[in-house]
């Protein structure tokens, strides 16, 4: 296969934590190849959401704990139209509510200016590895197959594609402990937004209940909506299917691309019938019609690599700082589970979990690191730094340390100590002390 690029840095994964890297380490000087399987970047950014959520802390003393290249693209944001800051419906702080379309560009004039190359729809398909290093990357494009050959991957793949490929130590949600569920978002247009506002999230989800019992195919009833930068358009996350089908020849995952293909298509069938609900049921959506699907299927969590260190409950909601912690979390456990509710449990007194250097580098490789959804953390530890916030200020940490290993080619042999000044000097905030 044709050599196609020979990087200081290769980020698989273009979404909120793979662009964050990339921006990130090209701006420290590395030649970085950041690659996606879509036709832009952002991933769940702007292919599913429209909302960042991570930045603050909930409760009363709300606090802003993710700043750096993340506040780059929110400062993006806010140059091509109007940005929302709006409270959370269950509590979680407040969120940034952006035009998706908006972001697309804005991830890619960030990328740009940093001088980082940009390869969309290629897929990873192999790695091949010596001695636990990473020594190529197959990957399938639009022009065929073709080789890359990194000093340091960055594995932003969201579902661990290069642990898996790789033969790296990985958990799979839903085999050893639970997984999360699926959701298919969709936006609702032509909504009357001041008669919307008169029904409140009680009466919402009394509304949903009453529409099951009648009939109304509906298998969350505590789903949310949300107003966006575009007057009378509303955005929702309602939608709910189980990630994992047990059969009696094994526990399908979303991992399986057949179960994968079977659940956006029915999250599809869902997202219509939500649309029919709100239409007959709830005020303000008399005259309103089906917007947009979400590009594809929202997914939680797949596989979790393997890292040095693996962020737990406790240290989320004992609110643990590490010696060696890049980023901060406020948010809460946020646990999707199947059948109705969502579990939730927060941090006391509006505290913030560190997420430690040691949680982002792949246990079984010498040059992978890894963040976004597939870092090493447990079940419920993910399902707080899972938040796309944090995905980008992982995203900054790995990217800035893969740059400092660059020469190197290993990246255990940057000194805790000598990233963390990088970071700090790059505008991130690290400790919870330095929370504004």
């Amino acid at each position: 296969m044709p050599v196609l690029a020979s990087p200081d840095v290769l980020v698989l994964g273009g979404g909120s934590a793979g662009a964050t890297a990339a921006i990130a380490a090209s701006r420290r000087g590395a030649d970085v190849l950041l690659v996606d399987r879509l036709p832009f970047l952002g991933g769940t950014s702007t292919a599913v959401l429209d909302t960042f959520y991570g930045f603050f802390t909930p409760g009363e003393r709300t606090r802003k704990v993710v700043s750096g290249v993340p506040d780059d693209v929110v400062a993006g944001l806010e140059a091509l139209g109007p940005v929302v800051r709006r409270p959370n419906t269950y509590g979680a702080g407040q969120g940034v509510t952006y035009l998706a379309e908006h972001l697309k560009v804005v991830w890619e004039r960030l990328a740009r200016a940093a001088g980082v190359r940009v390869l969309l729809h290629t897929h990873l398909q192999d790695a091949a590895v010596q001695g636990g290093r990473v020594t190529e990357v197959a990957v399938a494009t639009v022009g065929g197959w073709g080789v890359i050959r990194p000093r340091v991957v960055v594995d932003c793949s969201g579902d661990a594609d290069l642990s898996h490929h790789a033969g790296f130590g990985y958990e799979q949600a839903g085999v050893e402990a639970p997984a999360q569920t699926l959701t298919t978002t969709f936006r609702m247009i032509n909504v009357d937004d001041e008669r919307r506002r008169t029904v409140s999230k009680d009466d919402l989800h009394r509304l949903m209940g009453q529409a099951a019992e009648d009939g109304y195919a509906l298998p969350r009833r505590e789903g949310s909506d949300h107003i966006t930068p575009v007057d009378g358009m509303t955005a929702t996350v309602m939608t709910r299917l189980d990630a994992v089908s047990p059969t009696e020849a094994g526990l399908r995952t979303v991992s399986d691309p057949w179960f994968r293909t079977e659940v956006e298509m029915a999250g599809r069938e869902q997202a219509l019938e939500y649309a029919r609900f709100l239409i007959d049921r709830v005020p303000g959506y008399e005259r309103a019609a089906l917007g947009a699907l979400s590009t594809q299927i929202g997914v939680r969590e797949t596989r979790r690599v393997y890292g040095d260190y693996r962020v737990t409950r406790d240290d989320v909601l004992e609110a643990r700082q590490f010696d060696d912690q890049v980023a901060l979390c406020g948010a809460p456990i946020e646990d999707h589970h199947p059948g109705q509710g969502t579990a939730w449990a927060y941090i006391p007194d509006s505290g913030t979990v560190g997420i430690p250097a040691s949680a982002l580098v792949v246990r079984d490789g010498s040059n992978a690191l890894v963040a976004g959804r597939c870092f090493s953390a447990t079940h419920d530890a993910h399902a707080s730094i899972r938040s796309m916030a944090q995905c980008m200020a992982m995203g900054q940490a790995v990217g800035t340390w893969a740059a400092l290993a660059a020469a190197s080619g290993e990246v255990r042999t940057v000194d805790p100590a000598t990233l963390r000044g990088a970071l700090r000097a790059d505008g991130a905030t690290l400790d919870d002390d330095e929370a504004a």
